[in-house]
């Protein structure tokens, strides 16, 4: 049973998650506070108030709602969602452009399938000979030009 778990914790994809939750809590932390130092009272400066809305709250009946804190973890969010936008997914969408190959369509040449016109058996499209009663017979030229391949001549 231990031996169980000890191979749970230690395969790759289960560290790799772990590594990850603790590089994204630490961005997130950064990213929180870049806003809270520099956003906050950019946003401060441009409506003419603190700009800090964390300690924003209205109160209703004795109960208090701070409002401002649900601001703030916004204006967070659409800043770590900004900059990993801009900073991670358009970057490596752009590498996987340039490194993917263009990828031809490829065309099977055995798919296209014609009968023979002597034994009546399955042939390709591009098939100028029978393999099974070796007949001559004319190539489909809409198969031919699909494979890209010239008219044979006889």
């Amino acid at each position: 049973m231990l031996n169980g778990f000890k191979d749970f914790i230690l395969r790759g994809n289960v560290i790799s998650m772990a590594i990850g939750l603790a590089v994204g809590a630490a961005f997130t932390a950064v990213v929180t506070g870049f806003s809270n130092a520099f956003i906050t009272p950019l946003i401060g400066l441009a409506t003419r108030g603190t700009g800090d809305f964390s300690k924003a709250s209205y109160e209703v009946d004795g109960v208090v709602f701070p409002y401002g804190r649900f601001i703030s973890a916004a204006i967070a969010f659409l800043i770590t969602a900004a900059v990993l936008y801009f900073c991670v997914v358009v970057p490596m969408a752009k590498v996987q452009n340039r490194f993917a190959k263009e990828e031809e369509e490829t065309v099977d040449i055995k798919a296209a399938l014609r009968d023979c016109p002597r034994c009546f058996s399955e042939i390709p499209a591009v098939a100028s000979r029978c393999g099974h009663c070796t007949s001559e017979v004319e190539p489909d030229p809409e198969a031919l030009a699909l494979v890209k391949l010239p008219a044979q001549q006889h």
